[in-house]
């Protein structure tokens, strides 16, 4: 361990002083955050939560800078939900539709090569995380993955016990009893992968995409139809802001 000292040495610094100094001579920084915000421990889905604040205001605490200088908020989430562990997943998927999810997504674990779990687009847990993160804009991320399904579906709220819920509720007692309220889509079988254009996507990805915006109140910034950066449709440029 010691032999890495000399290395680290130079890259130890006074973090805060160091942003401000920048920021003062006219510097920009984009910060990124780790994991999901439902794994948050004050804000996601207790006990089934990371040991730490994974919410957008964890950078202010984290980099030393004010709540006044971060200028915009930009949200990442797939065109579809997955969740890693236990934990009340309301729109998972166990039938043939969430091994697509699966396979095509290539949503297997790095170590284990275990399938995450998958499951129909959440909104209202998007709606939440839209509150607790301040998101000004989202990016949607493997649109490409639906691509071929006969019909898509969009979570948009709740029913517990009796009562019709828009929101994700904090307590993972209370999701687990929650059934998904779901609006369909007929699917497409035009290819997305590699679109750059809006109005080149197929038109009920289109209607998927805009009330997937409506229902979380947030407008999409980008949407990424494959792994490689150019394929990307930039609603506007988020680092624009």
């Amino acid at each position: 361990m010691l032999s890495f000292a000399d290395r680290l040495r130079p890259m130890v610094c006074d973090v805060s002083a160091a942003i401000h100094q920048e920021i003062e001579a006219g510097k920009q920084f984009l910060f990124e955050g780790a994991q999901g915000s439902m794994l948050d421990i004050d804000h996601g889905t207790y006990p089934y939560v990371t040991s730490s604040n994974t919410v957008a205001g964890a950078v202010c605490a984290g980099a030393g800078v004010g709540p006044n200088q971060i200028n915009y908020v930009l949200g990442i989430t797939k065109a579809y939900c997955t969740r890693v562990g236990e934990g009340p997943f309301p729109t998972e998927l166990f039938d043939e539709d969430g091994r697509w999810l699966a396979e095509k997504g290539n949503e297997f674990g790095a170590v284990t090569g275990r399938p995450r779990r998958c499951g129909w687009f959440d909104g209202a847990a998007l709606r939440r995380a839209v509150q607790i993160n301040g998101l000004q804009g989202l990016a949607i991320m493997k649109l490409d993955v639906l691509d071929g399904m006969k019909t898509v579906k969009l979570g948009v709220g709740y029913t517990y016990k009796g009562q019709k819920l828009d929101l994700m509720p904090c307590g993972a007692d209370q999701l687990a009893g929650c059934e998904p309220i779901y609006e369909e889509f007929p699917g497409w079988t035009q290819s997305t992968y590699g679109v750059t254009k809006w109005e080149d996507l197929p038109e009920s990805a289109r209607a998927y995409l805009t009330r997937l915006s409506e229902v979380a109140g947030c407008p999409i910034a980008v949407v990424s139809t494959g792994p490689d950066r150019e394929h990307t449709i930039l609603q506007y440029d988020p680092f624009a802001a």
